[in-house]
């Protein structure tokens, strides 16, 4: 078996382009990576436009009984944007940095844990990679069709790390053990278009609107946990159909996102918006896409691995938050329990996105302690 370098890994998962929703040729690298390992790997492509075609890969590495140790990770990343320093989708090396769209997030990762899987002496048990196209958009065909996948197959990791990028000041300083719920609204109010001469003759919504935009900025949603922050709303946009200064608009639109934590759930939330914004206007409409519920590993064996390795390696003890945004834990720790642990995260989704090179093939040397323990 030969051992990955996994800032080369790295480098190549990089040089392919693989906006969300990702599929084909960066899935080839990783397969051409693993396979080598004694990996079978399965791979299938599913749904259409907006939301797909998305590509997932299972990955199985098995030797006998023993525990089911999973990786996941998302190989699709989202769009470079303008203003880079060079190109996004060529990965390059400047001062001990590896800059290009997904070192951070999380290209970096997933090279790190396929040079773990390659750099230790499996004897038992079964180490698997669960990677998906779709994490940076909506996952319709993403994490949510690899557990039906494994569902229907009877297969059920005993534990799974996440390796997105966790890390706030330096490698190993948080390990996230559960993660907010998420659930995008926007709140519509219908009016009547028409001149801002003739106010009589038209209904204008944006002062309707107005209304229940304070109503729902007043509204409290709780005070946090020993384990998460106080859930909070916040709007991210406000808009109506016409820009002219003489015209009335047909409708205006509020959108805003809540972020909540265990003791919410995004139906109920959804409801409560939707009860407030028509108590205030009785014809205003409420549209709503949940990303995902919040969710909390509780103490146990996979806490213990996690924080363990972190500590030989890097002499560091681990905060565990439940802080920043969302990711597939939301659907995986269905499944089981579940961890996120990976690189700094300052760069993540910036231009010129970057990762250490030595934090890379610290990574891996963590990743490889954990698994060592599992299954070595």
């Amino acid at each position: 078996m030969h051992p990955i370098e996994p800032v080369d890994l790295a480098a190549k998962l990089i040089s392919v382009p693989s906006i969300t929703p990702a599929r084909g040729a960066v899935f080839d690298v990783l397969e051409q990576a693993l396979a080598p390992l004694g990996f079978t790997v399965h791979r299938f492509i599913l749904g259409e436009a907006p939301d797909g075609p998305t590509e997932n890969m299972v990955a199985f590495r098995s030797l006998g009984e023993g525990p089911h140790f999973a990786f996941a990770g998302h190989l699709d990343v989202v769009p470079p944007g303008d203003g880079w320093s060079g190109d996004a989708f060529t990965a390059r090396i400047e001062d001990g940095r590896l800059i290009g769209r997904g070192a951070n997030d999380m290209k970096g990762a997933i090279a790190a844990f396929a040079a773990a899987a390659s750099q230790f002496d499996q004897r038992r048990g079964t180490l698997s990679f669960l990677i998906t196209g779709d994490e940076e958009g909506f996952a319709t065909y993403g994490t949510p069709r690899i557990i039906d996948w494994l569902k229907q197959r009877r297969i059920r990791p005993d534990m799974i790390l996440i390796g997105e990028p966790t890390s706030e000041q330096r490698l190993g300083d948080t390990v996230k053990i559960g993660r907010r719920g998420s659930v995008n609204m926007v709140v519509e109010m219908p009016g009547t278009q028409g001149h801002v001469a003739y106010p009589h003759k038209a209904d204008n919504p944006v002062g309707k609107l107005a209304r229940i935009v304070a109503a729902l900025d007043s509204m409290h949603l709780d005070d946090g946990t020993d384990a998460f922050p106080p859930s909070n709303l916040e709007f991210t946009g406000l808009a109506t159909p016409t820009q002219a200064n003489n015209v009335i608009p047909a409708s205006a639109t509020a959108q805003l996102n809540i972020r909540f934590n265990n003791l919410q759930r995004g139906a109920e939330l959804v409801e409560r918006v939707t009860g407030i914004a028509r108590e205030v206007e009785p014809r205003a409409q409420v549209h709503s896409r949940i990303s995902g519920e919040a969710f909390l590993t509780p103490p146990g064996e996979l806490y213990d691995l996690v924080v363990g390795a972190i500590e030989d390696e890097t002499g560091i003890a681990p905060v565990l938050s439940t802080g920043g945004g969302t990711s597939d834990g939301r659907f995986l720790i269905q499944l089981c329990p579940v961890v996120d642990f990976g690189l700094p995260n300052a760069t993540m989704h910036k231009l010129d996105e970057s990762a250490s090179v030595a934090d890379i093939g610290q990574l891996a040397r963590i990743y490889r302690h954990i698994v060592e323990r599992v299954l070595g």
